[in-house]
């Protein structure tokens, strides 16, 4: 038996005794004499069949599911729920089944009844209060002692009671909470779990430096959720902490006891997205937990989350499939891939060579695969077009293939909102991968338990290689300029999180589709998935806030230079082709839309005549092909074409 389970064994004989000493003692105390010897005489009979339907009681109120140490409100529930049931229970007992018209008289009394309900309440409640406040002694005492940085915490009062209850019971270290900063009105002027709300957000500089005179420096700000809401003015906070030179990070998540919490230094990115679309942990742990997991690119920025998020939600095993030594070595060295309990191996494998990737699939055996290794960017694709497909059409094909024939439940293949309507080499090698994935997917209805091939459709994804954002703040760290291609250029946006849940989820929605298989039919199930992205971006817009948030001005401190748009770049990006008919799949911020795809032979035809183009270095042919595939290619002529450099733009301020 292992720890955790020997401490829960533990619980339910406390309170398994707990019911028997509850009963012995209210006779006890209602009862004397004659009366009480003859209910302790029967004890012997009555009690062993009482407490093993108290236990099941207990079960079935969930009183073995949280640690005493996180004892709180809704366990006190549950033992009122419980210990009512038990009560009502002796009820029935006692005026119906051993009514006065069968023994003369009753055995407990509804005085009795009502005693027996306080006592046992007292004795299952009263102990998980006492260890969890001999815990939370401990730990002011720990915080008193030790060397934890002094810290601001900041958010509504009851964001700040569960990080507060974190610290307190050693889920969250090495902070010692000093004052609390509410942009809320009511919460000023009180003090939660005994820290004082010191005033609001704009009051920060003020109570930074009365506790520097004090000759007690704060050395840390801790912002919850709630501070990063838009009526809190994040924007100005972020700027704030940035002035005072004191590091400012961001609590994650919230939850009992922040059992689930990570906290990170909050970064301009965090600060410029619509609020992040929540995922549904449960239904992720439900698809992902006990699976072998395979993703391709797992040391690239979309597969390296991909991997933590699957360790995360319980995979049993994980195999990275990364061309870069480097990347593949980055990723294996993850502390959360370390510390996980998930078996996770990588190899050195590229995509482009078929036979390695089936030999890495047939021994690995696995139930999802992620395929997210590709080339991805527009201007080095419009240069490189024989690697970009190579990488992205026949790559995918060879995953597919492999992942197939291993076994595999459900293959999601990473797209990009650039393959509709594509304009460039990008664009059209994904969406000609899309069309086969859905051309095998067609292939393989009809067969219980056949693999379901899907493909997932990403904007732009904040802090990845290349993105926009790392490489603005580059230039903001440069003292400029920020180089912009077109002043009306727009773009969708999420961050790696998003993009990575948004895969898992879509496979697991893929994966009750692949279930109810024989209810279902190739036009009425869903084959792409799109995050609802709010509205897209203006990137001249997105320049400016970031140079904002930086402490600087635009145009003044900072320029914004317009450079001309590139080939293969286009204005706005969309999510669906015209013709594509939507699906509504009733998961909340995921859209879908079923297939529009040639059958298999016809896209057979275009994958060997697109083999002979790449062999022979003939672009004409190449874009022949895509265009008698997609025919919205061959209005990529007509899309943004590069623009003359304009000269540096100097902004006014909004």
């Amino acid at each position: 038996m292992n720890r955790q389970n020997f401490k829960k064994a533990l619980i339910v004989a406390h309170d398994l005794l707990m019911t028997g000493v509850a009963i012995v003692a209210t006779f006890a105390v209602r009862f004397e004499g004659p009366l009480l010897q003859e209910r302790l005489g029967d004890m012997p009979v009555f009690l062993p069949p009482y407490i093993v339907f108290a236990g099941v009681v207990y079960w079935v109120f969930h009183l073995y599911r949280s640690k005493w140490r996180f004892a709180s409100l809704p366990d006190l529930f549950n033992i009122f729920r419980a210990s009512t049931v038990l009560a009502l229970s002796l009820l029935v007992i006692d005026y119906v089944l051993l009514s006065p018209q069968f023994f003369g008289a009753f055995f407990f009394g509804k005085i009795t009844i009502a005693l027996y309900w306080l006592i046992q309440m007292f004795l299952l409640g009263g102990p998980r209060l006492a260890f969890r406040y001999v815990k939370y002694a401990r730990s002011r005492h720990t915080l008193d002692r030790d060397t934890n940085t002094p810290t601001l915490l900041l958010g509504r009062g009851s964001d700040i009671e569960v990080i507060l209850r974190a610290i307190e019971t050693g889920t969250v270290k090495k902070m010692r909470p000093k004052g609390v900063l509410s942009y809320r009105p009511d919460d000023l002027g009180q003090a939660i779990r005994g820290v004082p709300v010191l005033g609001n957000f704009n009051d920060l500089d003020q109570v930074v430096q009365d506790f520097q005179e004090r000759g007690e420096p704060i050395r840390r700000i801790v912002a919850t959720p709630s501070a990063l809401v838009p009526e809190a003015n994040p924007d100005m906070l972020l700027a704030r902490a940035r002035r005072l030179g004191l590091p400012l990070v961001r609590v994650t998540s919230l939850g009992e006891g922040m059992r689930n919490a990570e906290l990170a230094p909050l970064e301009i990115e965090d600060l410029l997205l619509r609020p992040t679309v929540q995922i549904d942990r449960q239904r992720l742990e439900n698809f992902i937990r006990g699976k072998r997991v395979l993703v391709t690119g797992g040391g690239g920025s979309i597969g390296s989350e991909i991997c933590t998020r699957v360790v995360a939600f319980g995979a049993s095993d994980l195999m990275i499939v990364e061309s870069s030594e480097p990347s593949l070595y980055h990723i294996l060295e993850n502390p959360t891939l370390l510390s996980s309990d998930t078996h996770v191996d990588g190899v050195i494998a590229d995509v482009r060579d078929r036979v390695r990737v089936q030999e890495v699939m047939n021994e690995f055996r696995p139930d999802v695969v992620f395929h997210a290794a590709a080339l991805k960017h527009v201007h080095y694709l419009e240069r490189n077009w024989m690697e970009g497909i190579k990488t992205n059409v026949f790559g995918s094909v060879n995953v597919a293939d492999a992942a197939v024939e291993a076994g595999a439940s459900e293959i999601v293949i990473v797209s990009t909102d650039k393959a509709i309507d594509p304009v460039s080499m990008l664009g059209a090698t994904k969406r000609l991968a899309e069309m086969y994935g859905q051309a095998l997917d067609a292939e393989f209805m009809g067969r219980n338990g056949a693999t379901r091939i899907i493909a997932v459709r990403f904007g732009n994804v904040l802090g990845s290689v290349g993105s926009v954002v790392p490489k603005f703040k580059a230039q903001i760290a440069r003292g400029g300029p920020l180089t912009v291609t077109h002043p009306d250029m727009v773009r969708y946006f999420m961050t790696t999180r998003e993009a990575a849940d948004l895969v898992l989820t879509s496979a697991s929605h893929a994966d009750q589709d692949r279930i109810r298989v024989e209810s279902t039919n190739g036009e009425e199930r869903a084959s792409v998935y799109v995050l609802k992205m709010g509205q897209p971006v203006r990137i001249y817009d997105l320049a400016e806030r970031m140079i904002r948030l930086a402490g600087y001005e635009p145009g003044e401190d900072i320029e914004i230079l317009v450079t001309g748009a590139r080939a293969g770049e286009r204005l706005h990006e969309i999510l669906f082709a015209r013709e594509e008919p939507r699906a509504e799949i009733g998961i909340d911020g995921v859209m879908a839309a079923k297939p529009i795809f040639a059958d298999r032979a016809q896209v057979d035809e275009w994958l060997k005549a697109l083999s002979r183009a790449v062999k022979d270095g003939d672009r004409a042919a190449a874009d022949r092909v895509f265009e008698d595939a997609i025919p919205e290619f061959k209005r990529r002529k007509l899309s943004l074409q590069p623009a003359v450099p304009a000269e540096p733009a100097r902004l006014a301020s909004n």
